[in-house]
């Protein structure tokens, strides 16, 4: 597709906060115009009954999930859906002739029985898992330039495999010595209630989670095999914040070559991303806070290293919903169309 023309966007799973952050950051689209707006559970009612902050805004009643529809009123369908609900909804929807853009982790992992070890549920068909293009903008882009199918990378592994592959993929650092401590906001665990975002839970609370099961840990492992070409495994421990966005990865590994500096991984990481846009490399001795990122795309890197111990500490923040989900998605798509990757997406952080 060339500039200029209108792409009709579906979102499936659009009740959600990565549903209805893709409705935010697609109004500023200038070639992408959202035509369905799909719920399972509220299909029939006004969109901004959910959402009144889209009152007057969006206009649209919800749709129910009909593959036959959504190929008449849209080009390229959002799942912005549970773990478990793409995987049934997938395959009518490429077979109707959509391109789709899978939000949730069903099509991330490659191996169907590592899927369904970590994600307790069945895992798609292995033909769909092989033509799912992982779609980490960054790293991958020529595989995902002309795809009709992208799996986007979850949170946790944008922010984390972001931060470290430059240093894995160039031998600097070891990578079985890889420990990786996240910290998320509570909008990661979604609009549902749950005693685990209870406001009383939350409030005045820091806690662990999901010690050593973290779903998105053979996703991380994948990506940095990737890098390293060989198999990697990694320590990550996840951790709920009381704050409503943002994650900070602080990852930690020993060196290769005790002489580099943090000079050295400074000049390394720029120039790996050099000329993508959502990448911040901060300046050596600076390092990026979660609220410098919040409501854009960027992904913003600082590091030090220590002499003293040979390690160093990398910190990669990013917002969770925005480029841990449907920022990235919609940076996916330009990738997909041919578009500048940027289109739609040039938000300047939201500060204080």
């Amino acid at each position: 597709m060339t500039h200029g023309t209108q792409v009709r966007a579906a979102i499936v799973g659009s009740t959600g906060y990565g549903g209805v952050e893709l409705i935010r950051l697609l109004a500023a689209h200038p070639y992408v115009t959202v035509t369905s707006v799909v719920s399972s559970s509220n299909a029939g009612t006004l969109y901004s009954e959910g959402f009144p902050h889209l009152y007057e805004i969006v206009t649209d009643t919800l749709d129910e999930v009909d593959p036959q529809l959504l190929k008449s009123k849209a080009d390229v369908v959002f799942l912005a859906t549970p773990h478990g609900v793409s995987t049934k909804l997938v395959p009518s929807m490429l077979e109707a002739g959509l391109k789709v853009i899978d939000l949730s982790g069903d099509f991330r992992l490659k191996e169907a029985d590592v899927y369904s070890q970590w994600y307790k549920k069945d895992a798609p068909e292995q033909g769909y898992l092989d033509r799912a293009v992982f779609g980490m903008s960054e790293l991958f882009a020529d595989e995902v330039k002309g795809a009709d199918f992208v799996s986007n990378p979850g949170c946790f592994p944008t922010a984390t495999t972001l931060g470290l592959y430059p240093a894995v993929k160039a031998g600097w650092i070891d990578p079985d010595t890889i420990i990786i401590d996240s910290k998320t906001g509570v909008s990661g665990g979604g609009r549902g209630l749950s005693m685990a975002n209870h406001y009383s839970e939350v409030n005045e609370n820091f806690k662990a989670y999901k010690v050593g099961v973290h779903q998105h840990t053979p996703e991380i492992e994948m990506v940095l095999s990737r890098a390293a070409g060989r198999p990697v495994t990694t320590t990550f421990t996840t951790h709920l914040v009381p704050m409503t966005r943002g994650i900070m990865s602080t990852m930690y590994a020993t060196l290769t070559d005790k002489s580099r500096t943090s000079a050295d991984f400074n000049e390394l990481y720029r120039q790996f991303y050099e000329g993508r846009r959502f990448v911040r490399v901060r300046p050596t001795g600076t390092y990026p806070a979660t609220k410098e990122v919040y409501g854009s795309n960027y992904c913003d890197i600082g590091m030090n290293v220590d002499a003293r111990t040979g390690r160093i500490t990398i910190i990669s923040v990013i917002d969770n919903l925005v480029k841990g989900a449907a920022g990235q998605a919609i940076q996916n798509l330009n990738l997909m169309m041919g578009w500048d990757e940027t289109l739609g997406l040039l938000f300047t952080p939201v500060y204080p």
